[in-house]
Parts: structure tokens; sequence; C-alpha cells
């Protein structure tokens, strides 16, 4: 087994480290999700976690980790009575993104059940994480049908398995710990809110603080052994530290003046629902345990809001967490108790770190392994609005020359219709067009390819049936065999790559104009985010085309590129679709299961060189060989229009639709197809109520 890198010897992530302090002196905090760019010690700082974890008592042999004090009466490895007990280190299990449902869950074998009339369960990765530690890295990138798993086992304490009327139930209590990297695509609501804390994470702009970071990392590659036992003495010191907090949690009282700010502050940030004044006051409650304190102060549930709050003020995909302090600081004096004024009767333990706050907490560092007298500065509060002002579209269009307008802000989203791709897809699992998935309603059965997964029970006794007298049965029970078994197909909604080819060229560059388009392409961000789309961006202007953000996940990125293109010089029609069809060329070699959508949005205007308009044509033409799903967003306005964009639309075998039909709420247009990628295809149906027909 590989030796981690030690929590103590972290530099700075003065936040990162509080959060996860925390939430091993209270686990009812209910974890931590971890944002930043790559290469920030995320995960780093998580696995050296699980070091400094108490040890757990579970029943001798038990799969499930009951305790012995109280073991699960339902455990699938009980009854337990009178078991011994022993002891282990507390598990960090980790969940990989590609993990399958089985490997989450557990596996329950069908055909064992059915022909032996035996309940064989091979516990998954949420009975190892019971009473430990649940990691996911890159946690925005899971599929949706773990993250319902998952939500399922956090919400109710136990993990379900059912197949074919067979069921298996289990305990599976776990702190949550996931980290992301905010590029590449944001988290379900629903999964959001189930992490009590979030911080923001970069990297420090510190030259000493990222030459110690170097330093220190170069000691632990050349002798991991030998670089922790440096770092012993702190982690053991850490580890009481933490012993004694959990032993002094529950003396520590949360007070009705206290209780009455954390209500005014949740209030006031007007976040949805009470799941944030309860981890609000269960942070709280912790910070004080880890100060040494017995009652909560102002200053706990000032920095609890700063922990909890960010990633619940959310309204929609392209906000970014954060939390205006000075609000806060506002809202804590105006709803201040009467203990706030004596809080000099709470002396503070001095700690190595300058005190119980620092999150080190008696970490600190060797004196010989940093530069003497270094001042470690602290990264910014994770309710803290860091930002910097957004980069121009790497490779795009830059807004300088004759006849080049600035960037306009974009109009506000609206509910769009629901495009999709016809036919049947095998892609992954999204919410936008029809596709062979492991989940959806039930279409037919199949042979089994390996392990049964999904028993399709009618067609197996269809399949067992004929067979019963040859096989000698003489009883009530059905005779089964392997070739009878036989596994369901069904369908459900994949995601699909949904490329945007933006016209950004001057016939667009009236402001109103432009900003009503943006606004249309911004509502179609949002709708590809909720359908869990991955999403491009090309535009052309002037006399190029360019790939303003290569096929991604992060949809804040696609949001962030349109907010900051600029508009004018002529229009290079074909260049964009050619463009786009290198884009989807690339994107097919990396990922052939997954088809796209490509959504054209202009006027249908062509100029620059010799013929643009057949150019154009013969472009758009191109993608219709190769049966690519096309969408003309029609841009043209005014009282002579001349009815470019639909030209297009037909030479791309697709449709077009106005700014206006593209509303989800317009009356015109309710139903416009989108040609069939292949010939007999079929097509696919936008709707104004947003369901394909």
């Amino acid at each position: 087994m590989s030796t981690p890198f030690p929590f103590t010897a972290v530099v700075g992530m003065d936040d990162l480290r509080l959060a996860l302090l925390l939430n091993a002196v209270s686990p009812a905090v209910g974890g931590v999700l971890v944002r930043g760019e790559k290469g920030t010690a995320k995960s780093t700082a998580v696995r050296a976690l699980s070091a400094l974890m108490p040890e757990v008592a579970t029943v001798a042999g038990c799969r499930y980790s009951c305790d012995p004090a109280a073991p699960d009466p339902a455990c699938p490895d009980g009854p337990h009575e009178s078991a011994p007990g022993t002891s282990r280190p507390a598990r960090m299990v980790e969940l990989p993104v590609g993990a399958s449902e089985d490997r989450l869950v557990g596996a329950l074998d069908i055909e064992r059940a059915l022909s032996e009339g035996v309940k064989a369960f091979e516990p998954g990765l949420l009975a190892d994480a019971h009473r430990g530690v649940l990691y996911v890295d890159e946690v925005n990138l899971l599929h949706d049908h773990l993250v319902d798993l998952l939500l399922d086992a956090a919400a109710m304490g136990a993990s379900y398995v059912e197949r074919e009327g067979v069921s298996v139930r289990h305990a599976a209590r776990f702190l949550l710990v996931g980290t992301m990297n905010p590029e590449e695509g944001e988290l379900r609501p629903q999964l959001l809110d189930r992490f009590g804390l979030t911080v923001e994470v970069a990297a420090s702009r510190e030259p000493g603080q990222r030459v110690e970071v170097v330093r220190r990392r170069l000691a632990y590659d050349a002798d991991p052994a030998g670089f922790a036992a440096r770092w012993a003495g702190e982690e053991s010191a850490l580890r009481e530290r933490i012993g004694t907090a959990r032993a002094l949690l529950p003396e520590v009282r949360l007070g009705d003046a206290a209780l009455l700010q954390i209500a005014a502050t949740c209030a006031a940030f007007e976040v949805d629902g009470m799941r944030a004044d309860i981890v609000m006051a269960r942070t709280a409650t912790a910070l004080a345990a880890w100060a040494g304190r017995t009652e909560v102060l102002a200053e706990d549930v000032r920095q609890a809001a700063l922990l909890a709050l960010p990633h619940r003020r959310r309204r929609n995909p392209f906000d970014a967490p954060g939390l205006d302090e000075e609000k806060l600081d506002d809202t804590l004096e105006e709803f201040a108790g009467e203990h706030d004024s004596d809080g000099d009767d709470h002396p503070e333990p001095d700690g190595p770190d300058g005190g119980p706050d620092g999150p080190g907490g008696g970490g600190g560092r060797p004196p010989a392994s940093g530069p003497e007298g270094q001042d470690t500065p602290r990264e910014p509060a994770s309710g803290q609005d860091d930002t910097p002002a957004r980069p121009e579209a790497e490779g795009g269009p830059r807004a300088s020359g004759a006849g080049e307008q600035s960037a306009v802000r974009a109009a506000e989203p609206f509910r769009t219709k629901t495009l999709s791709v016809p036919g049947l897809g095998e892609g992954a699992a999204g919410r936008r067009s029809r596709a062979r998935t492991e989940h959806g309603r039930t279409t037919g059965s199949r042979r089994p390819r390996g392990a049964l997964t999904r028993l399709h029970l009618a067609a197996t006794v269809r399949a067992a049936a004929p067979h019963q007298r040859a096989r000698g049965r003489s009883g009530p029970g059905l005779v089964v065999r392997r070739d009878d078994l036989r596994q369901a197909t069904r369908e459900g909604r994949e995601g699909n790559l949904v490329l945007f080819v933006v016209d950004a060229s001057g016939s667009m560059a009236a402001r109103q104009r432009m900003s009503a388009v943006k606004g249309a392409v911004l509502s179609l961000l949002l709708d590809a985010y909720q359908r869990r789309d991955k999403v491009g961006l090309v535009t052309f202007r002037g006399k190029e085309a360019a790939v303003a953000l290569p096929p991604t996940s992060s949809v804040d990125a696609a949001a962030a590129r349109l907010e900051s293109l600029p508009t004018g010089g002529r229009t290079p029609l074909a260049a964009g679709l050619l463009k786009a069809h290198d884009v989807l060329r690339v994107e097919r070699m990396r990922d052939p299961a997954r088809r796209p959508l490509l959504v054209v949005v202009t006027d249908g205007r062509a100029t620059g060189g010799p013929d643009p308009v057949a150019l154009a044509s013969r472009a758009a033409r191109l993608h219709a060989s190769e049966g690519i799903a096309s969408v003309v967003v029609d841009c043209e306005s005014g009282p002579v229009r001349l009815g470019l964009a639909r030209s297009l639309a037909t030479d791309l075998a697709g449709t077009a639709v106005t700014l206006d039909e593209l509303r989800a709420d317009s009356i015109a247009g309710l139903v416009r197809d989108v040609q069939g990628t292949r010939s007999g295809e079929g097509s696919t149906g936008i709707n104004h109520r947003g369901r394909a027909a």
C-alpha cells in the first residue's frame, strides 16, 4: 500500500483544510465539495484526510461494517447478536467516474436466484463506504444514473438493490467528498445541495509559497516513507486534536442568538429549502468545538456561512458561486445577540498556527522544511467573489479593426422548444434524444451478452416454458436454464454534442439584434446544460471562421465565450460550416457513440470571395450527405426578408426556426421537423411544451 501525502504537509489551502477537518470532527456537517482549477492538490488533500480519521469498531466478518454496539437488524450478513467486535482504520472509498451501477450498489446474481433460489449478493462501493468517506474525483462528470443512486443513498442512509422482485437492503451512511474542475461542467442542483460545504481553491500566486509546494512534492516523490515519517509528529498532534474536538462537540451550546443569526442569514441570501440552515448550525457547532469552546459565537456563524452558502445561491448554471461578504456582515450585525458583546469571556487556546481557527490546527511544519519567517498567505474565503474577468475567446475573432463592434450583452434567456436528433442512438445517458440505454422503459428482450444485468422476466418464462416436460418438472416451480435467460432492452434518452455555429459578421451587428441572438444562444446553452449535452462554439466573421470553444461539458465556458463575442466584417458562411465539419469529424473519432446536433445561428447571408452563396450551399450539403441533424435559427429581421436562412436549412436537410418560434411559449410553428440523419430514420419534433414530438 502506498504512503499517502501527509495532510499537515499541504501548503496553504486554508479553507479546504478547515472544511475537511470540520467534517472529521462532525460527519453530520454533510461532506465537502472542492471546486478549483487542475493541479491545486484537491485530490491530495482529500486522500490525506483518511489517515486522520478515528478508527471504526465493526462486527467481525460483517461486510457492511456494522457497529457491534448497535448492529443493523436488517444487515444481509446478520443477525449479529452478541457478535465480537474489532477495530479498523476508517475507509476512504473512491468512486471512479466510469464505474458501473453494479460496482456502486452491488451485484445481485439473478441467474442463481431463479435457477437455485439463492440470494447471492456481492456488496458494492456504498457498502464499503458505510461509516467512512466516499470520495468522487471529477464528481461533475459522473453519469446521471449514478448521481441518482448517490442521492437516494445519501438521503435515506441506506442502499436498496432490486432485480425483478429480488431485493437487498443495507445501511450506507458516509461522508461524501467530491472534487471538480468547473471548466469541465457544473453539477446538477440536487447533488450540489447534498454537499454540506463547498470550497473554492486556486494555485497561489506567491512565488515563495509555490517554491515550498514544489520542494515538498519533490521530497515526497523521492522518499514517501521518509517524508511521512518527518511529519508523523504533526499528524499525530492533529489527530489528537480532532479526537478532542469530537469529545467536546456534544457539550457545545448553540444559543438562540446564534440560531437567529443563522436563520436571518439564510433568509437574507434567499437560499432554497431548510438544508442550508441545518448545515450552518452543524458547521458553527463544529467550529466552536474545533476552537476549544463550548458556545457558538458570531464568528463561527460567519465562517459557517462562507462555507455552507455559496453553492446554494446559484439560480442558473451561469451564476458563479459566491457570497456578498458585506451583506453577510450587515445581516450578522443586525441580528447580533447580547452574547457577542462579551466575546472576550471565551478565550481561545493558542495553537502552533496562531490559534485554533487556523485550519492547520496543530499541524504547522517542521522548522527546517521551509524558508524561515515565511508567511503563508491565506487564500480568498470560499464565498469571496474573486473571479477574474472572463478571457476573450481563445482563437476567436477579436474586436479590433475597421468596421468591428465591441461585444454586446445577451438578452434575458428563455425556455426553448426541444431540439433532438432523430432515430435511436446509443450514446451517453442524457435527456435529449431517444437512445438504447441501461435505464428507461423496456422495449424488448435479447439473449444476454456476458453477465445478465436486466432480466426480462416474461421473455425468460416464455423461453423456458416449452421445455418443462423434457426437463422433468414435477412441482409448481419453473425449471430455468441459463439458455432461457433474456436480457431486457430499454429505451431512454442520451446526451448529444450540440455544436453552435454563430454568425458574428456585420450583417448581425445591430446591437439590439445581436443581443437577441446572444439571448437565444444562451437559452439553448441552458437547455443543453439541463439535458446533459456537450457543447461547442464556432464563430465566423471577416475573412475566417474560428473554434471559439472546442466541444466540452462546461456550458459556463460556452456562455463566457458568447458574452465576449464581438461582431463586424464580412460573412464567410461557408468557412463557418466547413470549420464545423472539421470539429464534428474529430469528435466522431473521439466519441463515435455521441450523435451531433448542428445549430447554425445566422440570417443566411454570405459575402466575401467568388460566389459565396454557392460555396455555402455546397458546405451545407456536405453536412447533409453525412446525416448530421441540423437546425438553422433564422435571425433575419425587418419588413423585407430574403428567406436565405430557410434555403440554407434546405441544403442542410434540416429545419429553420425564427427567434420567436424558438421560444417554448411561442404560438407560431408549434411543431417543425429536423430531418433524419439517414433516409428512413424519420424526424424529430420541436414542441412548444418542451417535449419531443
